[in-house]
């Protein structure tokens, strides 16, 4: 076995010392980190060692070992003389036969060195993560949450009594309402606050996607993987809070490996053998009947039993209309602000919102809200200035049954779109909730 030049220069600028041997255990090559070694054990300067037989000048060496049993040796540990050292050994095959040995020793002081600059990689990593979490994560706390009603204030102060343990909380109630609002809220109030926030709404993933977001994967794991593999958002959030949003839509064998992080407090990354021990609360949420999911099939009893150790119902804006002007006001605020110009809204039109049911909730109002701040003239919103189907309804008695009925789909549709948004993507639920494809929405729109 001869190595040329460019190997002995690239093994030489090694820290670890190279040691390689053919099969009857001559030394075939030794970089300088290992002749140095070498001639540190020995106490004076061996001269050149290469055609030596690693035995004559170490006798405890165990690379021949390795040889005969033609398997690797990891991680060995060693103390000849006053230093400790690490070693990898394996055996070298060309073409199907064994032609030698190689050793990588590792010294302690490069080990210590390596395990300083991880554990500094570690930090910083962390640091970058709390940064962004405080930038785009948990901005809100309870003084956030508007709460005037009484249902209202019962959930607000349920939810900050929770607050203050470190319980799985699981927030239960209609689309729209405001359940990351509590999220970060019950984050923001908890002994948990000085760590990372981070949610992820498992509805937008695929169970693989969902997967490698939730756990992380290792180098390798799958196509595509990328190079040293990914962290998980369980580990991100290590000594903050995760919140799982639309946790109902999780699949049912992630359910299980949900379950297993919650009982065991433990993950274990895509393609990999280890476990990793997690320090994280879960927030969780879903505007589904979980017990309905149960009844069909679509998730666990024991996973609810464990999610729902602190449940906490949101009451939709329909059954807490006295919330409804202090939240206009608070939105219209915030318009002001955005928009640079004063926007009121007039006591007639606050009625007209109190005697709307409110599908879509907060995120409803808060949609017809700034649609009538752009409409209404000198920043007046007025009832007339409301979108149709708040402030009045084309049901005319001069309308015949046709008209009605298209006026009824525009007013529906219009709803729904107000809720899932008037992007291409809101459209297409839209048009999948009523039971029509994207173009037979688009020309009862226009009709």
């Amino acid at each position: 076995m001869i190595l040329n030049d460019d190997a002995r220069a690239v093994f030489h600028s090694l820290r670890e010392g190279i040691n390689i041997i053919d099969t009857e255990g001559r030394i075939v090559f030794g970089n300088q980190a290992y002749c140095n070694f070498l001639n540190q054990e020995v106490g004076y300067d061996l001269g050149v060692i290469e055609g030596r037989f690693l035995r004559d000048l170490r006798p405890n060496a165990q690379l021949p070992e390795v040889l005969r049993a033609g398997k690797p040796l990891m991680h060995l540990a060693r103390q000849e003389t006053k230093d400790i050292y690490f070693v990898n050994m394996y055996p070298i095959y060309q073409q199907g036969s064994l032609v030698g040995g190689i050793s990588v020793v590792t010294f302690l002081d490069q080990a210590y060195q390596a395990k300083e600059e991880l554990e500094s990689m570690e930090l910083r990593n962390k640091q970058v993560l709390h940064r962004i979490s405080k930038a785009n994560g948990a901005k809100y706390n309870f003084r956030d949450i508007v709460a005037v009603s009484p249902l209202s204030l019962q959930t607000k102060e349920l939810a900050e009594k929770i607050a203050d343990t470190d319980a799985t909380v699981l927030l239960e109630s209609e689309s729209g309402t405001g359940k990351e609002l509590y999220a970060q809220a019950i984050h923001n109030h908890s002994p948990r606050r000085k760590g990372i926030f981070v949610a992820i709404n498992c509805s937008n993933f695929t169970q693989n996607m969902l997967e490698s977001e939730l756990f992380g994967y290792v180098e390798g794991a799958f196509t595509g993987a990328k190079k040293g593999g990914k962290i998980g958002l369980f580990e991100a959030a290590a000594g903050g809070s995760l919140f799982l949003d639309e946790v109902s839509e999780l699949d049912l064998s992630l359910q299980a490996k949900l379950l297993r992080a919650l009982q065991e407090r433990k993950i274990r990354p895509v393609g990999s053998i280890q476990e990793l021990d997690i320090d994280v609360r879960i927030i969780a949420a879903c505007n589904a009947k979980l017990s309905d999911y149960i009844q069909a099939g679509k998730f666990r009893k024991d996973l609810y039993y464990r999610l729902n150790t602190f449940p906490i119902q949101i009451p939709p804006l329909r059954e807490r209309i006295e919330d409804i002007p202090t939240l206009a006001y608070t939105i219209l605020d915030e318009l002001s602000r955005k928009l640079r110009r004063s926007i009121t809204i007039t006591a007639e039109a606050i009625s007209t919102l109190q005697a709307h049911d409110w599908p879509g909730n907060v995120r409803e109002l808060r949609n017809v809200l700034e649609f009538s701040a752009y409409l209404a003239p000198g920043g007046i919103i007025a009832p007339e200035n409301l979108p149709q189907g708040i402030s009045h309804h084309d049901d005319s008695p001069d309308l015949t049954l046709a008209e009605r009925t298209q006026a009824f789909q525009k007013r529906e549709i219009r709803r729904l779109l107000e809720i899932n948004g008037s992007d291409l993507a809101g459209k297409k639920k839209t048009a999948r909730q009523l039971g029509i494809s994207l173009s037979g929405l688009y020309s009862k729109i226009n009709d």
